[in-house]
């Protein structure tokens, strides 16, 4: 429900997942919002004509963060051609579909994933929209996040060299540097916004090493930095792509991206599933993000990144569920679950445990895109958060209700609030008509297949 007045205390949690720098657990827990940032969270909060929302039965945490999307893919998903093709060839499957999008496609498939995403308890997505066919711009995106109403980092995607001159997209994707460059500064200065509880954020992502110039991937750096924006692409995500990196730039992913400036705490990597040990060390030294996407990397038979040694020389790591076309849907419990099962089948069971994998899931994805606003209920900090539903029937019989969010994924969430206010409610997306959209997405792949 939406509050009625600018005070909201969620009351009576079974338990309240802080994820502060103590990473308390409250049991019997309360979270007090106040203007939609959090002003306490504890035991026996006072009212202080706050509207009250019961939280019985539920385990409140952060809400979640995803950190890699290729929303556009949404309108093609379980496409039969692409179903079993590892990476490179799944990509010369579907460039051609991808061309005959439209603006309106553009719109709509992102706000199908960002509404699942929503129903899944992401509070925050990041976008990487690398192509635009047929008029789309990164405008037609961002739109369909402001109607979703969760937080939304939009990256300026660009392809820049197509297979007439070696690269893998089609020439019809690819655009012109100069124009690349130019609608990135237009799209920074229309709806980049650095403060605090911003709404919406954007950032520079080419697409990845073989699909630009490493001028390209120079001057974005240079771009982003004066404009004190984030920088994202594609790295080291399989055998492939470490192939092409040592014979068309002679060296490891991570090290190409050092050399072009692409290191930083302002810098974040999507899947680095093949990082070398040398390179984990570089990330964690120049405070360089990775964005972790176990259920892609799994359906491309890309590999099993390596997470646990990625934490433990402390390289930033959030999740992401990665395009809809490679996942195939936008459910970051589910991911939550995968990055733990992946952990273990690499590294051994105790690799990654449900509360760290969570952690990651919700603190470690703020960081990775720079929000020092979200991913913790604690004072100050933006009312973003979830309320689990763990007395459903998907984890009946747990002991251990915080555990169970990830062990017995996917458990519902009741409720799911952006600055205090509710997106879903009673299980339901408050923001638009599922039935809608799902009804128009089936008429877009109709004329997109025919």
């Amino acid at each position: 429900m939406q509050p009625t007045s600018d005070r909201l205390l969620i009351r009576g949690a079974e338990v309240v997942v802080t994820m502060d720098d103590d990473r308390r657990e409250i049991a019997n827990g309360d979270v007090l919002i106040q203007n939609g940032k959090i002003v306490a969270a504890g035991q026996g909060l006072p009212r202080d004509n706050a509207q009250v929302v019961e939280a019985e039965g539920c385990v409140v945490t952060p809400g979640l963060v995803n950190t890699h999307h290729h929303l556009f893919q949404t309108l093609t998903r379980a496409v039969p051609a692409a179903q079993d093709a590892a990476l490179f060839g799944w990509l010369k499957t579907l460039y051609p579909i991808w061309a005959r999008m439209t603006p309106d496609d553009i719109r709509l498939s992102a706000e199908i994933g960002l509404a699942e995403l929503a129903m899944s308890g992401c509070t925050c997505s990041s976008d990487h929209l690398y192509m635009y066919p047929n008029g789309s711009r990164l405008d037609d995106s961002i739109e369909a996040a402001t109607n979703i109403g969760i937080r939304f980092t939009a990256t300026r995607g660009a392809m820049s060299i197509g297979e007439s001159k070696g690269g893998l997209p089609p020439d019809q994707l690819v655009e012109d540097e100069a124009a690349i460059l130019k609608d990135s500064e237009r799209v920074v200065d229309a709806y980049h916004d650095a403060a605090e509880g911003a709404m919406v954020q954007v950032g520079l992502a080419p697409c990845s090493p073989f699909s630009v110039s490493r001028e390209l991937m120079r001057d974005a750096a240079v771009l982003a930095r004066e404009k004190g924006v984030r920088l994202h692409t594609h790295l080291a995500e399989n055998d492939e792509d470490i192939r092409y990196s040592l014979e068309n730039f002679g060296m490891l992913p991570g090290d190409y991206a050092e050399s072009l400036g692409w290191t930083g705490d302002d810098v974040w990597h999507a899947h680095c599933v093949k990082l070398s040990g040398d390179e984990i060390n570089l990330f964690a030294r120049t405070g360089t993000g990775v964005a972790h996407c176990p259920c892609s990397n799994s359906r491309l038979a890309s590999g099993i990144a390596p997470v646990r040694a990625m934490r433990d020389a402390g390289v930033p790591v959030g999740l992401g569920v990665d395009g809809s076309a490679s996942n195939d849907c936008s459910h970051l419990g589910l991911e939550a679950r995968q990055a733990m099962l992946v952990a273990r089948l690499r590294d051994g069971p105790g690799a990654l445990g449900a509360r760290e994998a969570l952690e990651i899931a919700t603190r470690g994805g703020a960081r990775v895109l720079g929000r020092r606003d979200i991913g913790a209920l604690m004072p100050g900090m933006q009312a973003d958060l979830v309320l689990w539903d763990v007395g459903e029937l998907a984890a009946a019989g747990q002991w251990d209700p915080v555990a169970a969010l990830v062990f017995c994924a996917p458990v519902r969430p009741r409720a799911v609030y952006v600055r205090g206010r509710a997106v879903v409610d009673d299980h339901r997306l408050l923001t638009a008509d599922t039935r809608d959209l799902q009804r128009r997405a089936k008429s877009a792949v109709a004329r997109l297949a025919g």
